[in-house]
């Protein structure tokens, strides 16, 4: 019996301290997701049923309007790409040796003030399951398309640096993260929706003083990010259906800090 005990304590301290060298091998911010079954869940208001995105045609004409400007400079010579060639020349004779990088971190601040504030308890427009599964459809459908154009139409960058400028990326997941900020909590505070649109804009700014994309790239790329982030709303509640039936679900998120590592502990139940 006491063998069998020293075994078991072997057993579940090595497993303790593989583990823990995992952790150690991903970066500083980790998410531990644990899900907890329980029956009492279907009971629970469907947040998807509450709060339907029944977009008319005209939320998409913004987007579209964008991708399509950005398409056109892709045909050859004529005044969106002149546009280009002389909104490069500008912001790099005025400003030669700007260098910022803000934008690499600014591209997820819409999305973090969404999940911030729900830590803070500042109820979303979905369930906090929910709302990760829509952002996370949306980033998928996203890097999708744009990774699909800059394959396919290998522009350069005004850098010289490499044949993958169109669209931005970086813009795109900015303006999809500014989308769902404001499908998130627009409607109960407008100026949170002003103020994810103003940090967007100025990610793209910032790609072109860095000489990193054209302002076709820029203005492509929010229409990819917001297009992608509306076609998330309409897409995910269907594909939820499809995965998990009809039946309710609920998460809780909250802050984990373990072994100086800090993070979110996603607790959900089915």
């Amino acid at each position: 019996m006491n063998q069998l005990l020293k075994l078991i304590t072997y057993i579940t301290n090595a497993f303790t301290m593989r583990i823990s060298e995992i952790r150690r091998e991903f970066s500083i911010i980790s998410f531990l997701f644990t899900l907890v079954a329980s029956n009492c869940a279907a009971q629970n208001k469907d947040s998807l049923a509450a709060s339907g995105y029944h977009p008319k045609a005209a939320a998409f004409v913004f987007p579209a309007a964008f991708i399509g400007y950005g398409l056109v400079s892709l045909a050859g010579k004529n005044p969106v790409r002149s546009l280009d060639l002389t909104t490069e020349n500008e912001l790099q004779e005025d400003h030669p040796l700007f260098a910022a990088h803000a934008d690499n971190y600014l591209q997820f601040a819409p999305a973090a003030v969404v999940f911030g504030l729900h830590l803070a308890g500042v109820k979303t427009r979905h369930r906090i399951g929910d709302a990760v599964g829509i952002y996370l459809m949306s980033i998928a459908i996203m890097t999708g398309s744009v990774t699909a154009m800059k394959h396919i139409t290998k522009r350069e960058r005004p850098d010289h640096s490499v044949f993958n400028s169109f669209p931005s990326g970086h813009t795109a997941t900015v303006f999809a993260s500014a989308e769902f900020l404001k499908q998130e909590y627009g409607e109960q505070y407008p100026w949170l929706e002003y103020a994810g649109y103003a940090v967007a804009t100025t990610t793209g700014a910032l790609r072109m003083y860095n000489n990193r994309h054209w302002l076709s790239d820029v203005v492509a790329g929010a229409g990819f990010g917001i297009l992608s982030t509306k076609l998330s709303y309409i897409l995910y509640p269907q594909v939820r259906k499809l995965i998990n039936g009809r039946h309710s679900f609920a998460f809780n998120l909250m802050p984990s800090y373990r072994d100086g590592k800090a993070g979110f502990y996603l607790c959900g139940n089915f």
